[in-house]
């Protein structure tokens, strides 16, 4: 095992096997809730756990050989008390524990803290960690249920037996079909295809432009425009789909009396131009956040060589923003294309989107396909989001703000 040389050894018999007995006493109680023998559970666990970090401190060095013992014993355990199921259990566990084991044995967990912090101070700095990582499960739980359910072969919102057994009989792409070719879904998906791409323009067009301006240190009473322009933020969604309400339906009237446009017309127009207001908000501040450690220098150079500030515009500042305000881009979009508070107030049947048929479907009509619908969100909103940190890296990278 490789070990800091100014981190010192922990105690085996003191310290790491009484602590893997605690974690492995926590898993039995799991276990045990399961199969409905909590002491035994615990005991078996603490004992398992113990003895698991006692073989690996000492007679296994090296860890990936370590855990893969480990991972391969737990999951025929695992395999022993509840079938495939527990199998795939029993492999999670032993890689967790067996991580522990050597995070202990190897004073790994003193990494992060200085040589002389005492032992309440190395308690702290993990105990805190644990409570991020808390946290973080607690944030991601409800969508890591969600995601296996969506292949569920029944019509059920819960987990069926052949689910929770792994039988390939229990799972299936049903919902995922229905989605596809059911045209209750597939013309709100459309819908929402339409109108959040069109507010994403409005609002980087206007987002990118007001925060550029208020970014110039004479602009009068910028922070309270500031203020201003974010507050669809801050106010509670409920009360701006109301104010949309009263306004919008009058520019609808106007729209189609003095306008001569269709019913139809004049609700996409509304939809869009209310979710354009909810979006401006996210891109004025990435934009914001971008032009903090931009050069204007670099705007006088071009403006002494003979460039307008439209040209200036486009080939200098816009390239050194285009991630802040493509990242902004993508919030809008996420924002108009997640959002059902406003469409209920500001739409019509005509301009149903995708969650107004998910909120519709809970409250009318329980059908499984929302479960399928929910895991494609889901997997859409993580491939935008990992571009958005993507692309801040890559702005911190120009802005010379990290090395790499």
């Amino acid at each position: 095992m490789n070990i800091a040389p100014d981190i010192p050894k922990p105690s085996l018999m003191g310290f790491t096997l009484p602590v893997m007995a605690l974690a492995g006493a926590l898993v039995g109680y799991v276990v045990g809730t399961a199969k409905g023998n909590v002491p035994a559970g615990i005991a078996g666990g603490a004992a398992v756990a113990a003895a698991l970090a006692f073989v690996l401190a000492a007679f296994v060095p090296q860890r990936t050989a370590g855990r893969i013992g480990a991972a391969v014993v737990f999951a025929a355990l695992g395999a022993a008390i509840g079938g495939v199921a527990g199998g795939v259990a029993g492999i999670l566990i032993g890689l967790v524990l067996s991580w522990i084991a050597y995070w202990l044995a190897t004073g790994a967990y003193r990494a992060g803290v200085p040589v002389y912090a005492t032992a309440g101070e190395v308690l702290w700095h993990n105990s805190f960690r644990v409570i991020c990582g808390l946290i973080f499960f607690f944030l991601i739980a409800p969508i890591i249920i969600v995601l296996p359910l969506a292949f569920n072969a029944e019509n059920f919102f819960t987990f069926t037996p052949k689910m929770l057994a792994l039988d390939p009989e229990g799972y299936s792409l049903k919902h995922f079909r229905d989605f596809l070719s059911n045209p209750d879904w597939t013309r709100p998906l459309k819908n929402s295809f339409i109108i959040a791409p069109l507010a994403t323009i409005i609002s980087v067009s206007l987002g990118t432009l007001a925060a550029i301006g208020l970014s110039q240190s004479h602009v009068p009473g910028r922070r309270a425009i500031m203020a201003i322009l974010i507050s669809p933020m801050i106010v509670p969604l409920i009360i701006s789909a109301t104010g949309m309400f009263f306004f919008y339906s009058k520019l609808g009237i106007w729209m189609e009396d003095t306008v001569g446009l269709s019913k139809d017309i004049s609700g996409y127009i509304k939809v869009v131009l209310a979710h354009s207001v909810l979006g401006i908000p996210f891109v004025i501040i990435t934009v914001t956040a971008t032009l903090v450690g931009f050069d204007r220098s670099l705007t006088r150079a071009a403006a002494n060589m003979g460039a307008g500030p439209v040209r200036t515009f486009f080939k200098v500042q816009m390239p050194l923003i285009m991630p802040g305000v493509i990242s902004g881009a993508l919030f809008a979009f996420i924002t108009s294309f997640d959002e059902v508070v406003v469409v209920l107030f500001v739409g019509s049947a005509s301009q149903k989107t995708l969650p107004w048929q998910m909120f519709t479907g809970l409250r009318e009509q329980i059908s499984p396909t929302i479960l399928a619908v929910a895991a494609v969100l889901v997997a859409f909103s993580v491939v935008l989001l990992t571009t958005v940190e993507l692309l801040r890296r890559r702005s911190e990278r120009l802005r010379g703000m990290s090395p790499t």
